[in-house]
């Protein structure tokens, strides 16, 4: 079911098959928190940890606003570093995030995030449930490149800039960066000039062999699925995130956002994922 989430006009449009950061004035989220009165153990009943990815040219800060919320709500969420390297590497390491959870997990992710916790939850028994949040949903032999050019609407491609870094056993690979001049309207479009300026600014690259990186395993194939659809996306054309949300399954909304939904609009990313993690914990 699509259901449309009413919001405050979003003036402009968006992106990522990567994500954003946190609003403006909103300090930086802690990758981890716990609350002072969650149990040291947790059982398979509890409620589930929220742990959040995000995906390219951005940081874990782009949840910021989100985690406030989450936590307002009584959720316990973690929120790591993704290193933006390579798909399954970038999964192994999120692998070892979740395996020092104790009880169930609800795994979110934004953007390359979504391509990242899709192959992460495989064989992942605490994980309970999965949202995307305007990402990638890969069936395996799918890449992210591959996904966000199967229907026209992304500009991507001419916002990036190509540079080199050190590969461990010598030589060089190539990462993105969107220009900081072109950011605030491929990225996040929407959000207060000054907040888009300081993404833009610190924003982490993703390495084109990551983009292109095939998943080899689909997690929502078996778990519970929903997916929030950003319909003035810039990076993932929305008809793309619907195609791929239908294709999963999910319970979908749609909300007229940029790509940086999280930085533009944090109560509904928040909604779908409190509703999801109450779901999860009901057994549905």
């Amino acid at each position: 079911m699509n259901t449309p989430v009413s919001r405050r006009t979003v003036t402009a449009s968006v992106l990522a098959g990567a994500a954003a950061l946190g609003t403006s004035g909103v300090a930086h989220a802690a990758p981890a928190e716990r609350p002072a009165d969650a149990p040291a153990s947790r059982g398979e009943h509890s409620p589930p940890t929220v742990v959040l990815v995000h995906g390219a040219f951005t940081d874990a800060s782009s949840w910021s606003a989100v985690i406030t919320r989450l936590h307002q709500r009584g959720h316990r969420v973690v929120a790591p570093p993704v290193p933006l390297r390579g798909l399954a590497s970038d999964a192994a390491y999120l692998r070892s995030v979740l395996d020092g959870i104790d009880g169930p997990v609800l795994l979110v992710g934004h953007s390359y995030g979504g391509s990242v916790i899709s192959r992460a939850a495989v064989g992942a028994a605490r994980v309970k449930g999965l949202v995307y949040i305007a990402a990638f949903v890969p069936e395996p032999g799918e890449s992210a490149a591959e996904l966000s050019a199967k229907y026209p609407g992304s500009s991507l491609a001419d916002t990036t800039v190509v540079q080199k870094y050190p590969l461990p056993g010598g030589g060089t690979g190539d990462e993105l960066l969107i220009r900081q001049d072109l950011f605030h309207r491929q990225f996040a479009a929407g959000v207060p000039g000054t907040t888009a300026r300081t993404l833009a600014a610190g924003q982490r690259p993703v390495t084109v062999a990551a983009l292109n990186e095939k998943a080899t395993a689909a997690a929502w194939k078996t778990l519970p699925t929903w997916y929030l659809i950003a319909t003035e996306d810039r990076n993932i054309p929305p008809r793309a995130q619907r195609w791929m949300a239908s294709r999963a399954r999910a319970r979908t909304v749609s909300v007229q956002a940029p790509h940086a939904v999280s930085v533009s609009d944090p109560r509904p990313v928040s909604d779908l994922i409190h509703d999801a993690a109450l779901a999860v914990r009901a057994g549905h």
